[in-house]
């Protein structure tokens, strides 16, 4: 009986000697001694630590009121960032209110790990899980957020944003309800699509968020919350910096009103709202006038017209506020674009999304000019019956528009472009050369004169596609600039007059060039990888384009492919691919 007595508790005795500190070989463990000398950790300052605090977890800097599918901050697991510098509060005891303050300011709840961990957790949640119903983890931690906050009314006023996935700020409403009462300080939460469109079953968290979130920055008002969005008035939210309106039913006399006792409102955006016409730009003696505002977005308002907008900011103090404007789907013409764009003297972004059916008039347009600008959004497509037809679409004639204007310098300050056009890059590119020998000096400067980056997306395409588009050297012409010259079939003679000369200057869509089939590749050799001579139809190496096949830059001993240069991932560059003319 002893014997098998011994045999039953040996598991037992193994179990206790792991966890007095016993290892399987016999040796005692004993928790590490801080080295002697100087604690040069101790003398880090407090900014210091903060900052890396802020890289251990990026997200906690995340300050802006989008939601969060919309806001998400670097590619690394977010929960395991959390951890992280949850761990990183418990090494000091200086440390602790530093890491509690990021912790705290800009709260993020995520459904899942983005890493391999949440395979593993998911596995442990199906083995303890009663009957197959495996509990929502978002909801949980919101409920532990929300008893945190409850027994620790100082850690609320820490709390700023709050972002949480969709499915839990749907179903979560009292637990949301439950920790919003904790935040005075709040500014901008998820919340509900019923909060924003009058639903009875938000009415509590909607009184919650009315008596205990003064701060708030950004609100939305949707179809059917027309008498909250009237409340404005009694001065709840003054604080507000962010508006949406969303297929509101109200005056424009009432909308200007509500507006104007917005005192630091900066951002309006307007989606399909049936009284945003014209006339609510007009300055009128007995109504406030429209705010000056530094964006301002407008979706499917059709009768908003250029007209309207020049109106606007025919005044001084919104012409030098508005650095943002976006237009989509709207009643503007794009021969009066220019208008608005040169009234908008201090305009930074514009982004106009229309859908044409008639190419532009073949009248004069003047260009496009504006000093201020740096990023414009051009997306103009065609309607569906003209989509896949092999004809000429109406939407080429607004991008040699915009071509014109960019080779007339009228835009000096661009620098992003986003347009519908995957062959406007070349356009700009393979422009005809200037005359150097012209007469009348004393003309504006034409030509591309200015670096730009140039995302492009075919009508049926998913994803923008990088073009770097770099300025030609004014003085790459003295040596033979311009566009390259085939010297193809030139091998039996010197002389012009032999057979006819046969072009192999095709473009590959990207910028570069394609070479014959039929032509010949001359085998690699020490000379040429020589820099050229300038002469016709060669550009000296001195001057040549940036990232092309002139420069010769060896980055590895491997050749570049015909499709790009090692591990460039540059996929739309316009840059050379190889040297693809001989």
């Amino acid at each position: 009986m002893g014997l098998f007595k011994r045999m039953r508790s040996r598991p037992k005795l193994e179990h206790d000697e792991k966890t007095n500190g016993h290892g399987t070989n016999g040796h005692i463990y004993y928790p590490s001694q801080p080295l002697p000398g100087r604690d040069f950790i101790q003398r880090l300052p407090a900014k210091i630590v903060q900052n890396i605090f802020e890289y251990v977890c990026p997200h906690v800097l995340d300050r802006s009121y989008d939601i969060s599918e919309n806001s998400q901050v670097g590619e690394s697991c977010m929960l395991c960032d959390l951890r992280d510098l949850a761990h990183c509060a418990g090494v000091r005891r200086d440390w602790y209110q530093l890491a509690q303050e990021l912790l705290y300011t800009s709260i993020r709840i995520d459904a899942v790990h983005y890493c391999e961990l949440e395979e593993i957790f998911a596995v442990r949640r199906r083995r303890k899980s009663r009957h197959g119903n495996i509990e929502d983890v978002p909801a949980v931690r919101l409920r532990m957020l929300a008893n945190t906050l409850q027994t620790n009314p100082w850690l609320g006023a820490q709390v700023q944003l709050l972002k949480l996935p969709y499915m839990t700020r749907e179903t979560a409403r009292q637990d949301l309800a439950r920790t919003l009462s904790k935040t005075p300080n709040l500014r901008y939460a998820d919340l509900p699509e019923g909060f924003y469109n009058g639903d009875a079953s938000c009415h509590i968290l909607r009184q919650e968020v009315f008596a205990n979130c003064p701060q708030i920055r950004k609100m939305k008002y949707h179809q059917g919350a027309e008498q909250f969005f009237q409340f404005l008035p009694h001065r709840n939210w003054q604080a507000l910096e962010g508006l949406e309106l969303k297929k509101l039913r109200i005056e424009p006399t009432a909308l200007r009103t509500v507006l104007a006792c917005l005192p630091v409102l900066r951002e309006l955006k307007v989606i399909n709202v049936p009284s945003f016409t014209d006339t609510i730009f007009n300055v009128a003696p007995t109504v406030p006038n429209f705010p000056p505002l530094q964006t301002l977005i407008l979706e499917r308002c059709p009768k908003v017209t250029a007209d309207g907008l020049n109106n606007y900011l025919d005044r001084s103090d919104t012409r030098d506020a508005l650095t943002t404007l976006s237009l989509t789907s709207c009643n503007i013409s794009i021969p009066q674009l220019h208008l608005v764009l040169w009234n908008a003297s201090n305009l930074k972004t514009l982004t106009v999304v229309i859908t044409v059916a008639q190419s532009l008039p073949l009248d004069a347009i003047p260009p496009l000019t504006s000093l201020s600008l740096r990023t414009l959004h051009f997306e103009i497509t065609p309607t569906e019956d003209q989509l896949h037809t092999g004809l000429p679409k109406p939407s080429d004639s607004y991008y040699n528009y915009v071509t014109s204007s960019l080779l007339s310098n009228s835009l000096p300050a661009l620098r992003n472009l986003y347009v519908r056009d995957p062959g406007l890059p070349d356009a700009l590119l393979l422009a005809p050369p200037v005359p150097q020998f012209a007469g009348g000096g004393g003309g504006p400067p034409r030509g591309f004169s200015q670096p730009l980056e140039v995302y492009t997306k075919g009508l049926d395409d998913a994803e923008w596609v990088f073009n770097a588009v770099a300025p030609e050297d004014p003085f790459s012409a003295v040596g033979g600039g311009g566009r390259p010259m085939s010297t193809y079939s030139m091998r039996n003679g010197g002389q012009w007059g032999n057979e006819a000369r046969r072009s192999v200057i095709v473009g590959n869509g990207t910028g570069g060039f394609l070479a014959m089939p039929s032509a010949q590749v001359r085998p690699d050799s020490s000379s040429s990888m020589k820099a050229p001579q300038p002469g016709w139809g060669a550009r000296p190496m001195s001057i040549a384009r940036p990232h092309s096949s002139h420069t010769h830059q060896q980055v590895d001993d491997k050749r570049g492919s015909w499709f790009g240069h090692g591990n460039r991932t540059n996929r739309g560059s316009t840059a050379s691919r190889q040297d693809l003319w001989r």
